[in-house]
């Protein structure tokens, strides 16, 4: 699905917030749902289960995140960010702006559906696992089940990366690249050709470091690039300096905001 990006704020308030598409702030670590309740929603992380009653579109993951008077998160198609205010369980998202991507029209429906139910939130329910996001005659219009934002113990499977030529590419067919995190400070995967180890190191903030790494040293000639892909890819990997966790998909970002490389939980 290709998206053409336009760095421009969408408003749905009397005020809007610049937002840059590629500098949002790394993810923090999240409080478990089982916290969660009249006292606040701060520090929780969601991805969408329903909308008015239907799931979401298959290639399509929506999320919120709640911090101290703040939410963020994805439409589908576009970042968002703004307020919202707590009284009891009674909830209001306030001054809310975006990024503007242009998404095939299914995409941009739902898009627009989902500002329209947190603008008709005013009530919500958390319990078990589960956000319900309620409009003023009680009806749900958008239900959540908690995110797994756990980097360690997981592996992920490379979705695309960044060549170190200003662009982020898709894997060669036939490939596959996967990193895996354990607790004690170790990164290993398969690069497409070779496995490779290395150390990470994370902080609170969601800021991460990787490397060095070091690879085993077959040498793989079909598919045709795939050592250059190789190289690359575990280059990009140590260029990481923030991650995100949205559904089942990671990001990691550079210093400067840049994408290094996108993956996919593995099944």
């Amino acid at each position: 699905m290709q998206k053409t990006q336009i760095i421009k704020v969408l408003s749905f308030g009397a005020a809007a917030l610049s937002l840059a598409a590629c500098a949002l702030p790394p993810a923090p670590p999240r409080r478990p749902a089982s916290s969660i309740g009249a006292t606040g929603l701060t520090g929780s992380s969601w991805v969408l289960e329903s909308l008015n009653g239907q799931p979401p579109l298959a290639e399509t993951i929506i999320t919120l995140n709640f911090e101290a008077n703040r939410v963020n998160g994805s439409d589908g198609c576009n970042r968002f960010m703004g307020s919202y205010t707590l009284d009891g369980f009674n909830i209001t998202f306030g001054q809310l702006a975006g990024t503007l991507m242009a998404c095939p029209e299914p995409i941009m429906k739902q898009a627009a559906d989902f500002q329209q139910a947190l603008a008709n939130a005013r009530s919500f329910r958390a319990a078990d696992g589960r956000l319900t996001l309620l409009d003023e005659s009680g009806n749900a219009v958008a239900t959540f089940v908690v995110q797994e934002t756990d980097l360690v113990g997981m592996s992920w499977r490379a979705l695309s990366y960044n060549n170190g030529k200003q662009a982020v590419v898709s894997l060669i067919a036939g490939t596959e690249l996967t990193v895996a995190f354990d607790a004690e400070g170790r990164i290993s995967g398969n690069a497409g050709c070779n496995a490779f180890t290395g150390s990470y190191r994370l902080e609170d903030d969601g800021k991460i470091t990787i490397g060095p790494l070091a690879a085993t040293r077959k040498l793989c000639n079909a598919p045709e690039g795939v050592m250059e892909q190789e190289a690359q890819f575990l280059a990009a990997l140590e260029t990481a300096a923030t991650y995100r966790i949205e559904g089942d998909r990671l990001q990691l970002r550079t210093a400067d905001g840049a994408m290094a490389a996108n993956f996919q939980r593995a099944k």
